[in-house]
C-alpha cells in the first residue's frame, strides 16, 4: 500500500475569514475552535493581537469610530448636530426670521393708530412692550440651531427663559391692570394708583428678577456645556448642549408654568367684566393654548435624542410665540384694518353699556 506523503494538519478547525474571531469549543481540544463575529464596536482584520493556534482577538474601535459592516475595519462616526445646512434647520431659521417680522409688522401698526380708541383702550404702552419681546421670544430660537460651542450653550435656555418670563409677566400685568382697572371706576376706591403704567413695570421686573436669579445660579453652580453624545446612535455622534442641571432647566420651565397659570386664572376671573378694555379673554384663550404648548413638550422633549431635542424645543417656543401673536393681537388688527366702524368710541362705549355682567 502506497504511503501518504501529505503532511496531517495540526489544527482541527480553519482559520477565520475578517470579521470573526475564533473561540474554543467547548469539551473539544486545545486547538479546535468555533469563528463567531466581533462584539458590537469591534473589529478583527487579521492583523491584531493573537494566541495559541492563531486565535485572533477582536479590537475595539476608537470612541469615535465604528466597525463597517464586514468588521473588518474602523470608520469614522458622523458628527451630528442641528444645523442651517441640515434641512430641519434651515427650516425653522426661517421659519424663525419671518415669524419675528410679524410682531415687528402690528408693532408699526399700533404706533400708526396708537391714538384710536381700541388701541388705548388695551393698554398701549404695555402692548408696544410686549409686542418687542415676542420678536425675542421668535429670535431666540436661533440660539438652538448651528454648532454648539460654550457661549451658545450657557445662554440659549437662559435667553429663552427670560424672554419669555418677560412676555407673561407682561401679559400677568396686562390681566391685574384690567381688575384694577374696573375696581378703581367705583366710587370711593383707592385702587386707582395701582392701576397706572409704572405699576405694571415693577411688577414685570420683579417678575423676571425671580427668573434671572434662577438663571444666575444654574450658570455658577452647574453651567450647560457641550458634549459629544455617542449613546444616541452607534454610528453618529451627536454634537450637543447638555443643559449641566436638569433641575435647573425644569424649575425655569415650571416657573414660566406658574406666571402662565396665574395670568390664566386672573383673567378667567376679569373676563366679563364690563369695559371698553377688558382683554381677559384674550388673555385667557392665549394662556390656554400657551399651556397646551409647553405640556406637550415635556413628554416631546424627554423621546427625542440629537438635534431632533434642540428642534422640538424650536418648535414650542415658535407655537407658544404664535399663540401669544394671534390670541392678542390679530382681533385687533383685524378690527384695525378691516372693521373701522368698530374702532370708535361711540361703538366701544356702547358695547360697554350693553355687555351682561355676572
Amino acid at each position: 500500500m502506497a504511503q501518504s506523503t501529505q503532511v496531517p494538519l495540526s489544527v482541527c478547525s480553519e482559520s477565520c475569514p475578517p470579521g470573526l474571531r475564533k473561540a474554543a469549543k467547548i469539551g473539544q481540544p486545545f486547538c479546535c475552535f468555533q469563528c463567531i463575529p466581533c462584539r458590537q464596536g469591534e473589529i478583527a482584520n487579521q492583523t491584531g493581537k493573537t494566541h495559541q493556534c492563531n486565535a485572533i482577538v477582536c479590537l475595539k474601535c476608537p470612541w469615535d469610530h465604528w466597525p463597517n459592516l464586514q468588521k473588518t475595519a474602523c470608520l469614522p462616526k458622523t458628527i451630528e448636530f442641528l444645523s442651517y445646512e441640515d434641512p430641519i434647520g434651515s427650516t425653522l431659521a426661517v421659519t424663525t426670521v419671518i415669524s419675528s417680522l410679524v410682531p415687528a409688522t402690528i408693532l408699526r401698526l399700533f404706533i400708526k393708530y396708537k391714538s384710536s380708541p381700541i388701541v388705548k383702550a388695551n393698554n398701549y404702552h404695555l402692548s408696544c412692550f410686549l409686542l418687542i419681546l415676542l420678536s425675542f421670544c421668535f429670535l431666540c430660537s436661533l440660539a438652538f440651531i448651528g454648532l454648539p460651542h460654550r457661549e451658545k450653550c450657557l445662554l440659549r435656555q437662559c435667553a429663552f427663559g427670560i424672554a419669555f418670563t418677560l412676555c407673561v409677566s407682561c401679559i400677568l400685568a396686562k390681566a391685574i391692570t384690567v381688575v384694577f382697572a374696573f375696581i378703581a371706576t367705583k366710587p370711593g376706591s383707592q385702587l386707582k394708583i395701582w392701576a397706572g403704567l409704572w405699576v405694571s413695570f415693577v411688577f414685570i421686573s420683579i417678575c423676571t428678577l425671580l427668573q434671572l436669579l434662577l438663571c444666575i445660579i444654574w450658570l455658577l453652580l452647574a453651567p450647560p456645556f457641550p458634549q459629544y453624545n455617542t449613546q444616541t446612535q452607534p454610528t453618529l455622534i451627536s454634537f450637543e448642549c447638555n443643559e449641566g442641571s436638569t433641575i435647573a432647566f425644569w424649575c425655569m420651565l415650571g416657573y414660566l408654568s406658574i406666571l402662565a397659570s396665574t395670568s390664566f386664572a386672573v383673567a378667567f376671573m376679569a373676563r366679563r367684566l364690563p369695559d371698553s378694555f377688558n382683554e381677559a379673554k384674550f388673555i385667557t384663550f392665549s394662556m390656554v393654548v400657551f399651556l397646551s404648548v409647553w405640556v406637550s413638550f415635556i413628554p416631546a422633549y424627554l423621546s427625542t435624542q440629537g438635534k431632533y431635542t434642540a428642534a422640538m424645543e424650536i418648535f414650542a417656543i415658535l407655537s407658544s410665540s404664535w399663540a401669544l401673536v394671534i390670541c392678542m393681537f390679530l382681533p385687533k388688527c383685524f378690527i384695525i384694518l378691516f372693521r373701522p366702524y368698530m374702532n370708535s368710541r361711540e361703538y366701544l362705549m356702547r358695547k360697554v353699556r350693553f355687555q351682561p355682567y355676572g
